[in-house]
């Protein structure tokens, strides 16, 4: 068992230091934007101008999460990302065309990488700790929850881990052409603050993270997991899952009879790492509505043949 201690999201709902923002959450409409803070209140104003988006979010819920949690330098700084820094990476190949693959500046390269993320927070913090980025396609960010519960287990206490992808036109060209119709593609930046032990700023719990790949079936990957935590599928009293094959939600409602089911597709839009968003719902939903609902499931099934799984609770369960 692990405890957050603290929970950001930039988003396309008001999930920035909102608490509550479960209450009010919308489906998405087809001209829904990211929802952008003031990232001068995060972010020196010199550092921003060289930050591409995802920076910037990632970057800002990150110190939000250090603010509400009270710790200045985590003992881990963990991200998963699907596709990085996109942005920067469609400007260093167009750079590279139009200079004939002649020479040209590193910058944008440079901030392309995966890692990117990680390092920025590494150099703003002045942050010399154990500092990880795993980009496993659709479950980059439960492989970073599963990489910073494993660092707890070691002896660390206070791990800043999340997950941040970005949209650029360029992607919806490309989902088209590989036969995928009608997928909102959006960005968003979700990070938290793990630890071990409870302490007066503890807001959650996380039972257990689990990953699965080249599924025969998500139905026994879903129940080896729920056993394996000891519970029954009757004790979970919300399950909110993501899938681009409108069948699952069928076998999702078959496999959870009485309990609600909810496709949070529909509030943070196709992005690889939304389960992270996914999270934070999750814990905000727990905390309003802590005499109703105990325990939540999340089920990322974005991926056909993999799913992530993530157990939370309430601190009163």
């Amino acid at each position: 068992m692990y405890f957050i201690t603290a929970a950001s999201s930039i988003s396309h709902q008001q999930s920035f230091k909102n608490d509550g923002f479960s209450e009010h959450i919308t489906d998405l409409k087809h001209d829904s934007q990211l929802l952008i803070p003031n990232f001068k209140e995060y972010i020196n104003p010199n550092t921003i101008r060289r930050m591409s988006e995802i920076l910037r979010t990632a970057v800002t819920c990150s110190m939000n999460c250090l603010q509400q949690a009270n710790i200045q330098q985590p003992d881990a700084i963990i991200v998963g990302t699907g596709l990085g820094c996109l942005h920067e990476t469609e400007k260093f190949l167009e750079n590279f065309i139009s200079n004939e693959e002649g020479l040209i500046s590193p910058t944008a390269f440079i901030q392309s990488t995966h890692n990117t993320i990680g390092g920025q927070l590494s150099i703003i913090l002045g942050n010399h700790n154990y500092n990880m980025t795993h980009t496993q396609n659709a479950l980059s960010f439960e492989h970073s929850m599963q990489d910073a519960t494993l660092s707890i287990d070691e002896g660390k206490e206070n791990i800043l881990v999340g997950g941040a992808d970005e949209h650029i036109k360029l992607l919806d060209d490309v989902v088209n052409r590989l036969g995928f119709k009608n997928l909102h593609l959006t960005s968003g930046s979700s990070f938290f603050m793990l630890t071990k032990n409870r302490n007066e700023n503890a807001i959650a719990k996380i039972i257990d993270v689990g990953t699965y790949a080249f599924l025969e079936s998500s139905e026994e990957a879903i129940r080896t997991f729920v056993n394996q935590n000891s519970i029954n599928i009757r004790d979970i009293d919300l399950v909110l899952f993501s899938s681009l094959d409108k069948q699952d939600e069928e076998e999702m409602k078959s496999l959870f009879p009485g309990n609600k089911t909810i496709d949070y597709l529909k509030y943070a839009g196709t992005y690889f790492t939304n389960s992270a968003f996914a999270l934070h719902y999750a814990i905000d939903v727990l905390r309003q509505k802590q005499n109703e609902i105990k325990r939540i499931l999340i089920c990322n099934h974005l991926h056909k043949n993999h799913i992530g799984l993530t157990l939370v609770e309430s601190l009163e369960a």
